[in-house]
């Protein structure tokens, strides 16, 4: 075909079958955002609501990228006079503190940890590898705000709430310390958020692949840095006895404290727990070796980029905000939120 000089196929960054939010951008790119197709018309937009949830996920602050993000949303298309139209909402987010000479390296020398080399040799060399370019985490900038607006569409008693489980395995103020001493020597920690979503009417979800646990956890995946993601009593439920497990309904048809949220792919009635674990963020200072593709020598590297130490303080506001998609589009799908 004239023109073309590629038969690579055309990738996509698309969560949701009823309502879809396609993400965009690049780390280093003008700008990051989200495209939403599918959202219910006449439905008043929360600005503040959006600020605060942007606020939540930037970086600059606490245990995160000293980067200095504003994260205004500017809202393009699909909002007139403060409402929903029913046309697509284009939502963009522009970059303001790039600082791509830190990664002049690239792509001769990838980063251990990264997706440097594997997108290199997808795209044929074309990819943005700055920042992580399209996989990295500044675009969950388009989720959160994509989720933000989508809350006056969710139902007021269907409850998703997100907190900081564990740092490097510890909570509270002891995870907090070890986060910092990681920080100070270079390095970086694991981590993991806890979710607890509550109030969803009994029966809500499918069967098999669009259960509310399989389509969850297939979104929660897709975080950057996400490395597991438990129900209930997760990897535990392998070590009890089904007389342990099972859970009693009561003379009311509701379920105990601790009770499995989701039964054959529906909502139970009982709340839903979820773990999402993040592996240490890849970016870290401490000198690693790689191999250098010019000079065909395994050499030394030090990423001079401003990452995060630890993932969860961040990630909590992106759980919350790919949970509440996911119920949204199970909503509409299942009938219990109108189009």
């Amino acid at each position: 075909m004239d023109g073309c000089s590629s038969s690579l196929t055309p990738m996509r960054m698309s969560l949701g079958e009823n309502v879809v939010v396609t993400l965009f951008g690049e780390s280093h790119g003008l700008a990051v955002g989200a495209l939403i197709e599918g959202m219910p018309a006449n439905n008043e937009i929360n600005l503040e609501q959006l600020i605060e949830d942007m606020v939540s996920r930037r970086p600059g602050s606490g245990l995160a990228s000293k980067r200095k993000e504003t994260d205004d949303v500017e809202i393009l298309s699909g909002v007139h006079k403060g409402k929903t139209t029913g046309m697509p909402i284009l939502l963009l987010i522009r970059n303001k503190d790039v600082r791509s000479k830190d990664y002049s390296f690239l792509p001769y020398q990838p980063r251990p940890g990264h997706v440097d080399h594997p997108i290199s040799v997808k795209s044929e060399g074309a990819a943005d590898l700055r920042g992580g370019g399209s996989f990295s985490a500044r675009l969950t900038a388009g989720l959160v705000a994509a989720s933000s607006i989508s809350r006056v569409v969710i139902p007021d008693d269907w409850k998703i709430e997100a907190t900081v489980g564990a740092l490097g395995g510890l909570e509270g103020d002891a995870g907090i310390a070890l986060a910092e001493e990681a920080r100070k020597a270079g390095d970086s920690l694991g981590s993991r958020v806890d979710l607890v979503i509550s109030g969803l009417p009994v029966g809500l979800g499918e069967p098999w692949f669009d259960g509310i646990e399989p389509v969850l956890a297939r979104a929660l995946m897709a975080i950057p840095a996400a490395r597991a993601v438990e129900f209930g009593r997760g990897v535990n439920a392998g070590l009890m006895r089904g007389s342990e497990h099972n859970d009693t309904w009561g003379e009311d048809m509701s379920l105990g404290e601790g009770a499995d949220g989701a039964l054959g792919g529906m909502a139970s009635g009982a709340p839903i727990h979820v773990r999402v674990t993040f592996k240490p963020p890849s970016g870290i200072s401490l000198p690693q070796e790689t191999f250098n593709q010019v000079t065909g020598m395994i050499e030394e590297l030090a990423i001079e980029g401003r990452h995060d130490p630890v993932i969860a303080p961040r990630a909590r506001p992106v759980v919350e905000a790919v949970a509440r998609l996911v119920l949204l589009d199970l909503g509409i799908q299942g009938g219990y939120i109108d189009e």
